[in-house]
């Protein structure tokens, strides 16, 4: 009885020994086919990095190139077009020396008349009414600066807005962790619309420059005729090439030429 529950007991230990031993196996397979997925999956990961950052990077770094062009041209055209605001706004206030001629003529009339023993009527000076050109160049003019000034804000924050998404994507050492960082920043840019908002940016400097051209026909009007029919037939030009500009590429798809309505 004693030799055959120890030759059961050797035969159970040695099944024991031989589950032991397939289960180390199908632990170490299963840990070499866990690893050969993470490295598959870091290799997935890292080439649709390479790709991202290709991509994106190209693309952000464009934006911020066109931003800083558009902050230098709307920075000068605002100098440029105060310099006009600070000449036209004087057409919407009475003019002093006018009025100084005109109560100086009173007076030397009046004193006229007392040494002729007569007199003069004293005439107040009539309500001052600037006329319709002098209030819609400065309409358009103000307008205008406002547009442009609003351009060059926008494109500062686009530029901060670059900056930050090439930080967040750089931070992490893990291709993993950057490439999801990647993925996450450019669906959120694709969420919020940002491609909108940097192509409104020139639509506005260009609205902008519009109202520029016909304040100044505007201006023009009571300055010299010759003049303003000359930018006129400059601006209806503009507005012409502008147009073709525009439609151009919606005809003919190989044409080189955009405008922000072409988009």
């Amino acid at each position: 009885m004693v030799s055959c529950s120890t030759s059961h007991l050797f035969k159970f230990k040695h099944v024991l020994n031989i589950l032991a031993t397939r289960i180390e196996k199908a632990e170490e397979v299963a840990s070499d086919r866990s690893n050969a997925d993470e490295d598959a999956c870091s290799k997935l990961w890292a080439v649709y990095l390479g790709e991202a950052e290709k991509y994106d990077g190209e693309l952000v770094a464009g934006w911020k190139d066109d931003m800083s062009d558009l902050v230098v041209f709307s920075s000068l055209y605002s100098s440029v077009l105060t310099a006009f605001i600070i000449e036209s706004y004087r057409t919407l206030q009475p003019d002093s020396g006018v009025l100084t001629v005109s109560l100086l003529t009173q007076i030397s009339q009046q004193l006229a008349a007392a040494a002729n023993g007569t007199t003069v009527p004293f005439q107040t000076p009539n309500d001052f009414q600037p006329d319709s050109s002098s209030v819609i160049c400065n309409l358009l003019w103000f307008l205008a600066l406002v547009l442009a000034l609003t351009c060059s804000l926008l494109a500062i924050f686009v530029q901060q807005w670059t900056r930050d998404f090439k930080q967040k994507t750089t931070l992490r050492p893990s291709p993993v962790l950057r490439a999801k960082i990647f993925m996450y920043s450019y669906f959120g840019m694709r969420k919020f619309g940002m491609h909108a908002v940097v192509d409104l940016i020139p639509f506005l400097l260009h609205i902008s420059l519009l109202l520029f051209f016909v304040g100044l026909v505007e201006f023009l009007i009571p300055v010299n005729k010759t003049v303003q029919y000359l930018m006129s037939s400059f601006l209806a030009v503009y507005a012409l090439v502008y147009l073709l500009l525009t439609f151009l590429p919606i005809i003919y798809l190989d044409a080189p030429f955009r405008t922000p309505l072409s988009r």
